[in-house]
């Protein structure tokens, strides 16, 4: 061990005011009341950590008591400002209120306030970490600190001046020491890394300086561990900051989030892999992740001549995070960001981080039902115009669209509108033909839903399978994953294309068992469960397959569906006065749009924003 070796940022601590990095204001003002001779007796330094709260009130302290002083510049040669560099506490005592912080520790102080200094001007007190002394000693020191002896000046450093007494803050002339900005940050640590012969990038000093939050403490320490790395051939770059620090590279970043926006789970999972079995902590990677979407998000909102002092990136990875974020609009980054956060602070909770790690890059990988804001506004002009035009329903679930209920005529009034693009319904009788029970029995006609098909079926007895999956992550795995094939007594059919999920999901895997047992509850029996991969020919079956469904009458999906009332004299007279502009104009139109009603059950088979839009529509989806 050198006992010779003195840490960078205690070597390279200012003695001089002026040498004070960043703190113009501070400077300033310091530096004319030694000047013009108005010292007060208590000043308070509040600052996060790391800014020069300590160093200015010793180099204050130096000032004052300097044999050649007062003065702006101590000449750090005499006895006095020896003493203070080196921390020796004869008139200028430097306590520790994190470990003096009782009512006996106050009352030391109280009785040594009365003593004169022994070679310097003024006995000078500076209290470090003020917050942490108690309600008591804050109450004992209280009398002193508003009348000390003329000889006596206390400085008091706190990093969370909140906690301080309003009592002993307005004794005391308050300085604010602000978060050093990156470039005066950069530009002293290449005056230590020039002055050491440490061999550094400059991309990596500023990278440094945008992730020490403004401390230049934290900055010179970590400069300092990276000199060990230095050599005349290699410089010191951004990478192997990061294999110091433990983070993520970019590249590796980079190719995970390319993932997540093209919405390619099996890609985005493998990308994972790779990062964790690189021997990354699940929450270190989400944690680097959603700081690389935070930078995503300024460059998307930002110019790049904006956004380079904002990230902690060079020009090559900010063109390289446009081009990424090319085919994204700014509500998707934020719902990202936001659903990265919220899996954050799920990790801190869970037994289980991992899981919860693949089930969080999933449900981001889900962008492909997150419909651009664009694409809303559109669907919500062509609605509130009555135009006809074919949309797309973007869920993977997508279902034969079924006639409209005539009594939703009523509950959206643009249908009348839209209702025009219909063909004239052979069923509808005009009210001088028919009498009015009997138009009630044709529009009862009209609104009976007619039977499901077998993929209905499938899928209403996918939903209650799901409901019936007792762990929420595999619940939530199977909705991203599975599709079933086939759902009777005897047999379900369940097809997973990702290896890993495919080998969880299997009778050897550990997640088989939830499938059984939400099997039993769904049939009452206890059909054969069979998870496989995809087959040629699966396909032509997906949500449309015309496998034989045996279920009960009591599972049947019209009885799932919500009872539509039946229609009163206003809808029928409603639906009535909309026929006849529509007998004008039957023989010229085409039909251009179809509805679809949508059961609280299938909205387990989209996204939240899906179901956002389906409820902003009234639970329709135009086909």
């Amino acid at each position: 061990m050198n006992k010779n070796y003195i840490p960078l940022y205690r070597k390279y601590r200012p003695q001089k005011i002026e040498e004070i990095v960043g703190q113009e204001h501070i400077k300033k003002a310091l530096s004319n009341a030694i000047e013009s001779d108005r010292i007060s007796h208590a000043y308070l330094f509040t600052g996060p950590r790391g800014t020069g709260k300590t160093s200015t009130a010793r180099i204050f302290a130096k000032s004052l008591n300097c044999e050649k002083g007062p003065t702006v510049s101590p000449c750090n040669e005499c006895e006095n400002c020896k003493n203070i560099t080196n921390a020796i506490p004869i008139d200028v005592i430097e306590i520790d209120a994190a470990s003096n912080r009782s009512v006996s520790d106050a009352e030391e102080i109280i009785q040594n306030v009365a003593m004169s200094p022994v070679h310097s001007r003024y006995k000078i007190y500076i209290i470090d970490e003020v917050h942490m002394l108690t309600t008591t000693a804050f109450n004992a020191l209280l009398k002193t600190l508003e009348e000390p002896p003329a000889n006596v000046i206390f400085i008091l450093a706190t990093t969370e001046v909140h906690k301080v007494l309003d009592t002993i803050k307005s004794r005391c002339q308050r300085f604010d020491f602000k978060r050093i900005t990156t470039d005066d940050i950069s530009k002293h640590l290449r005056y230590i890394s020039d002055k050491e012969g440490i061999n550094i990038e400059d991309d990596a000093l500023t990278y440094i300086a945008q992730n020490s939050a403004g401390g230049m403490r934290d900055s010179i320490a970590l400069l300092d561990q990276l000199s060990v790395l230095s050599s005349s051939e290699d410089k010191i770059s951004v990478d192997d900051i990061n294999r110091i620090l433990g983070r993520l590279s970019f590249e590796s970043l980079s190719a995970l989030f390319s993932a997540i926006v093209s919405s390619n789970q099996n890609e985005a999972l493998n990308k994972l892999n790779d990062i964790y079995n690189s021997g990354n902590e699940p929450s270190q990677i989400l944690s680097n992740l959603l700081e690389y979407m935070r930078n995503a998000l300024i460059i998307k909102s930002l110019e790049a001549k904006n956004s380079t002092d904002v990230v902690s990136l060079n020009k090559e990875q900010i063109k390289k995070l446009e081009k990424l974020t090319e085919n994204i609009e700014v509500h998707q980054l934020v719902a990202l960001i936001d659903k990265c956060a919220n899996y954050t602070k799920e990790l801190k909770l869970t037994s289980e981080p991992k899981l919860w790690l693949d089930v969080a890059i999933l449900d981001m990988s889900n962008l492909a039902e997150n419909t651009k804001l664009t694409d809303l506004q559109k669907r919500i002009e062509m609605l509130e115009a009555g135009t006809s035009h074919k949309m797309v329903n973007v869920s993977a679930y997508n279902t034969p669209p079924s006639p409209v209920l005539k009594s939703e005529i009523k509950a959206q009034p643009q249908m009348k509108e839209i209702i025009k693009t219909e063909e004239k319904p052979e069923k509808f009788i005009k009210p001088e033909k028919q009498s009015v029970s009997e138009v009630k029995e044709k529009e009862q006609e009209l609104i009976e839903v007619p039977k499901s098909s077998s993929s209905d079926n499938i899928k209403t007895l996918w939903v209650s399978f799901l409901d019936n999956i007792s762990s929420f992550p595999s619940r939530a795995i199977l909705k991203q994953q599975a599709v079933p094939v086939k759902m009777s007594k005897q047999e379900i059919v369940i097809v997973i294309k990702n290896e890993t999920w495919l080998k969880n999901f299997s009778p050897d895997g550990e997640r088989y068992a939830y499938l059984v047992e939400s099997a039993k509850k769904v049939f009452d029996s206890e059909p054969k469960v069979i998870v496989r991969g995809p087959k040629s020919g699966d396909e032509k079956l997906d949500m449309d397959t015309e496998s034989v469904v045996e279920t009960s009458q009591k599972d049947s999906p019209r009885q799932l569906i919500e009872q539509t009332p039946s229609p009163t004299k206003e809808d029928i007279d409603d639906a009535l006065s909309a026929e006849d502009d529509l007998s004008e104009q039957a023989n010229d139109e085409q039909k251009s749009t179809s509805y679809k009603t949508i059961s609280r059950a299938d909205s387990a088979y989209h996204s939240d924003n899906v179901n956002m839009v389906m409820d902003l529509f009234e639970g329709k989806l135009i086909e």
